[in-house]
């Protein structure tokens, strides 16, 4: 049984990702089945046992890099960076694997189209609104880059205040036509179009997948926003 999504992106030949989805491990209850926080309350060698699995199951090179998000802007090298306090990694060597956990923020995958250097950032708002975006992509460095939008919360289901939008308009006035009124101060956010806006702002055009929606799809996807109890899923990126 295939329990992850390959990300549809013109990636080089050396590039490989996976977005993990809910099925396919040992976790039970609020955590069913194939929960990748350590940080959520479900039992640690349950964990262990769903993160073997994902690494015999796609034959990573080594042990993903876990690290510790707290939805800034900060970005690490990937290598002997696990366990972190930060929101995304990257890496020009073969061999680490990015990754970041998700229940209803945007996992975004970024790699150089000569496929020699690979990122995966945290996009929940907090972290978007800090610039987690333009900081990976100046780790990059001076490299022509693509990006994947992987499984978040999707337009119809993120409601936020006002506070949320006049962050975001604040630093860009043209972010105005990614919120929607519903009314009493609140809004739908976009935040697929958010991170487009913000890619397109530091360079990056090329930009793939978007669509799911975490909350709406129990099946497939873990979502904080409506369970609040609940697992995380993960999304890797690496180099071979």
């Amino acid at each position: 049984m295939t329990f992850w999504l390959t990300p549809e992106w013109p990636a080089p030949p050396g590039v490989r990702a996976a977005s993990l989805l809910r099925a396919g491990g040992f976790s039970q209850g609020s955590y069913a089945a194939l929960n990748l926080g350590d940080h959520v309350g479900d039992a640690a060698d349950v964990v262990q046992r769903n993160r073997q699995r994902v690494r015999e199951a796609l034959a990573l090179p080594s042990e993903p890099v876990w690290l510790r998000q707290v939805h800034g802007s900060r970005v690490v090298d990937a290598e002997g960076a696990t366990g972190s306090e930060a929101d995304g990694a990257f890496t020009s060597a073969i061999g680490p694997v990015c990754a970041v956990m998700t229940a209803d923020c945007l996992p975004v995958l970024l790699c150089s189209v000569d496929g020699q250097c690979v990122a995966a950032v945290h996009g929940g708002w907090r972290s978007l609104a800090a610039g987690i975006l333009e900081t990976t992509v100046t780790a990059m460095g001076t490299r022509r880059l693509i990006a994947w939008l992987g499984p978040a919360i999707g337009p119809e289901a993120f409601e936020v205040g006002n506070e949320v939008r006049d962050t975001f308009l604040a630093g860009d006035a043209e972010l105005a036509g990614a919120f929607r009124a519903v009314g009493d101060g609140k809004w739908l956010a976009d935040i697929y179009a958010i991170a487009r806006r913000q890619l397109h702002t530091v360079g990056v055009d090329d930009c793939f997948g978007g669509g799911h929606c975490t909350y709406s799809d129990p099946d497939r996807f873990f979502s904080y926003r409506r369970d609040g109890i609940t697992g995380r899923m993960a999304t890797l990126i690496w180099r071979v």
